[in-house]
């Protein structure tokens, strides 16, 4: 499996990447490999301000329901459109074209508490 140094994760099984105060969000290549096939990503709350660890959305595979996690809290600026359409880029590259929502962070401390990639394969007994 693939775990991006650069990447900050979640015990959610959310992954972040920062540039300047944007931040990019989306699912890790573990939790899309558990998921199996997804068949819809519905996320609703553009221009929604929401905290650390709220829902921001829901991924459904073909056997489950699951709720995404905000990592850090701030505003839901854009929604990956091409997922609507093929959702199936979650599965085959959730780095890049499966990536799922763009984040104005609002308190940058928070990134301090999430995992490194390394605490991340711990975390998931890799």
């Amino acid at each position: 499996m693939n775990f991006p140094s650069e990447l900050k994760y979640t015990k959610d099984h959310e992954w972040i990447k920062v540039e300047g105060n944007v931040a990019t969000i989306g699912i890790t290549d573990f939790a899309q490999k558990e998921l199996g096939d997804i068949v819809y990503v519905e996320i609703e709350t553009v221009g929604e301000e929401l905290a650390a660890e709220v829902v921001f959305g829901t991924v459904e595979a073909v056997k489950t329901v699951s709720d995404l996690f905000m990592p850090v809290s701030g505003k839901v600026v854009t929604v990956n459109d091409a997922i609507n359409n093929n959702p199936e880029l979650v599965n085959s590259d959730p780095y890049g074209e499966g990536w799922m929502i763009k984040v104005e962070v609002s308190n940058a401390t928070e990134l301090a508490g999430l995992l490194s990639a390394d605490d991340y394969k711990k975390l998931i007994g890799e």
